[in-house]
């Protein structure tokens, strides 16, 4: 049987890491595609040795050239935290935009299946609680997280575009909030930014009263069902995520008892426009793509806090990238 060959963007990032991963496992050939502005070669370096894994270091915003055949497209090529896209907000819009519309205009070409990834951002403060895919969402475009939720919706709408006008095979991915090996401490997101703190032994910091929600989904359950929806016939959008709902001091309390660390919870304001509630529906990728997600968040905190650990400790004090301003 012919090996299928797989274009995964944002490969050196934590979930595209992970992909090139199963693709990997699944017998595919796998090309990673990265600018490395946000991503580590760290966690795809594994992979260089094998006759299977190509790397290109390329930023999805300019025209894309892969020659030979591509079977599938998997567009994961973005900031993805707060500390990320407010810092570069330009270039965010630009991968969900002009990344995006380079990864159709390729898989028009070589006759490829397509899966972006968009998030549950989308939904931005949502006024409807779980969320179902039939949610419009209720998104500031003008406040700070704009950058990245209306590049995400707008990545969603121009892939519609071309599943509708060209008849491309598409596949959409609402991802919930994920964790695992592979994140960066200090990306601004709640679980890399409580172990971090406890690991260096400072008071872990809450945003607001801690009443906020969110669902973690441990990063194996995420890739499975992203490759059940490749691998399915459904083109609309499918929330994937774990619909175990916790509000961000529980979760504190939770890497406190995890860590054992003796420090406690300080409190600061809410940034603007963030997201009161998050839990996914998932009731279509259970009745699609029979698929729910299997680890319990106990394990996979656990997991996710060895691998943090394992770390040189020069990791844990390391301070967010600095970017270049550029448009």
């Amino acid at each position: 049987m012919t090996k299928k060959n797989v274009l995964i963007t944002g490969a050196a990032g934590f979930l595209g890491s992970h992909l090139c991963d199963r693709f990997i496992k699944e017998g595919c050939r796998v090309i990673g595609m990265d600018n490395l502005i946000t991503g580590d070669l760290k966690n795809i370096e594994h992979l260089f040795p094998l006759e299977d894994f190509e790397f290109y270091h390329h930023d999805v915003s300019k025209f894309i050239h892969v020659p030979g055949e591509l079977h599938y497209i998997l567009h994961f090529a973005s900031p993805a935290s707060p500390i990320d896209y407010l810092k570069i907000p330009i270039q965010t819009l630009k991968v969900g935009s002009l990344g995006i519309h380079n990864c159709l205009g390729l898989a028009r070409s070589k006759k490829a299946r397509v899966l972006i990834a968009s998030t549950s951002e989308i939904y931005g403060d949502p006024l409807v609680h779980p969320q179902p895919e039939e949610y419009w969402g209720n998104v500031n475009p003008v406040g700070p997280r704009g950058v990245y939720d209306e590049a995400k919706r707008f990545q969603e709408a121009m892939t519609m575009a071309y599943h509708n006008f060209h008849g491309l095979e598409t596949r959409i991915v609402r991802i919930f909030n994920t964790y695992g090996p592979r994140m960066r401490l200090n990306d601004g997101r709640a679980l890399p930014a409580f172990i971090g703190q406890a690991l260096r032994g400072e008071d872990l910091t809450v945003f607001g009263d801690g009443s906020q929600t969110r669902s973690f989904c441990y990063v194996d359950d995420l890739v499975e069902g992203i490759y059940r929806l490749l691998m399915s016939d459904y083109s609309q959008p499918v929330n994937i995520g774990n619909p175990s709902e916790i509000t961000l001091k529980q979760f504190a309390e939770e890497v406190i008892a995890l860590t054992g660390t003796k420090q406690k919870i300080v409190f600061k304001p809410l940034p603007v426009d963030d997201p009161k509630q998050r839990r996914p529906d998932i009731t279509k990728a259970k009745q699609i793509l029979g698929w729910e997600p299997k680890v319990d968040r106990k394990d996979g905190l656990k997991i996710t806090y060895d691998y943090f650990r394992s770390l040189p400790p020069e990791e844990w004090n390391k301070q967010p990238k600095e970017f270049e301003r550029k448009g």
